[in-house]
């Protein structure tokens, strides 16, 4: 089979591969979408910090059932799985919380991932397709990182939920933010994106971080509270050290990006506040099914996201343009078979 493996930051090459046979406990899929999320990006430009080279990326991914042994599901069944495989005995496994296994493998990140025409996976990973198509069921992983962030922020009936960054992720975010009942307010320096927000999404407030100031159209939006949740979905240190500013007093700051350094606040203004700091990380089987409910009753249109599609044999062209903001890019989506 044919996979594309990610040598070195900056640099792909497409190789020749056994395929995988299936062997007890796993599920051979032969992949039929990959979305590309900034995991893949942050890899390729060698700023991933949970990553080592080479790897074959890929981890939002949908495919037909070649082989299982998995209860309930059958040969040519389209599905999707949960790409972060966990223990099932550490201390985060045993309290219902396998996103963030101690020895948590992720798919196309820790361990290779599904840029190639097939892919064996864990069988207790695999997700039902419920009559979802393949760019929606490639879409679910993205959606459902946001759907976890936002469950995790508690997120209220009418409250204001500050996202800040307008990519894939914090799309979802806003999403499911929405879903829950909170008034959305969208934040990035991305004028494009902003729009997207306004017009494809629907979100009512929309703040470009370079060209207003931040803190005052908040208040403004607010009327003078302050969001009572933040979200930063960038992965940005600036970002994310400048967002402590905008919470309100009792409020709830969820990191859902990641970046490599240290994060510093003033303790003084965040214990005044009372403020909970937590981080999010990966989703659970709950937060896809949550997602795929959500699809299926029209609360959430997936291929809204898909601005961009290849053939696999294009991605190696293709994908260091996706890096590029000029190009618009919202959700790349690559196709095989």
């Amino acid at each position: 089979m044919e996979i594309l493996v990610c040598n070195t930051p900056g640099s792909f090459s497409y190789e020749q591969a056994e395929t995988p046979v299936a062997k007890p406990g796993h599920t051979l899929l032969k992949i039929k979408r990959i979305g590309i999320c900034g995991t893949d990006l942050h890899a390729f430009e060698g700023t991933q910090p949970f990553f080592n080279y080479p790897r074959i990326l890929g981890h939002e991914l949908s495919g037909e059932i070649v082989e299982t042994d998995a209860p309930g599901f059958v040969r040519g069944e389209a599905v999707t799985f949960v790409p972060y495989f966990n223990c099932g005995k550490c201390v985060a496994c045993r309290n219902g919380k396998p996103n963030c296994c101690t020895s948590l493998k992720v798919s196309g990140v820790h361990i290779d991932g599904g840029m190639a025409e097939y892919l064996s996976v864990p069988s207790y990973s695999l997700v039902h397709g419920d009559g979802l198509s393949f760019d929606e069921l490639a879409l679910v992983e993205p959606l459902a990182i946001g759907a976890h962030g936002v469950r995790r922020a508690d997120v209220h009936k009418d409250e204001f939920v500050l996202v800040v960054g307008a990519g894939p992720i914090g799309l979802g975010a806003m999403e499911f933010a929405r879903i829950a009942g909170g008034k959305v307010i969208a934040l990035d320096i991305n004028d494009q994106r902003l729009a997207f927000c306004r017009e494809r999404i629907g979100v009512e407030h929309t703040v470009n971080g370079l060209t207003e100031d931040v803190a005052q159209r908040l208040a403004e939006i607010t009327n003078g509270d302050m969001p009572t949740v933040v979200i930063d979905a960038t992965g940005n240190l600036r970002a994310i050290n400048s967002a402590f500013a905008y919470l309100a007093h009792g409020g709830r700051y969820v990191l859902v990006g990641l970046q490599k350094g240290e994060i510093a606040f003033s303790h003084p203004e965040f214990h005044k506040r009372e403020a909970t700091l937590m981080s999010s990380r990966n989703a659970t089987r709950a937060d896809f099914e949550h997602v795929i409910h959500s699809m299926k009753n029209g609360l959430v249109d997936p291929k809204t996201y898909i601005t961009h599609r290849v053939a696999f044999g294009q991605v190696k062209d293709e994908f260091e343009s996706w890096l590029d903001p000029a190009n618009g890019v919202i959700k790349a989506m690559v196709e095989l078979g």
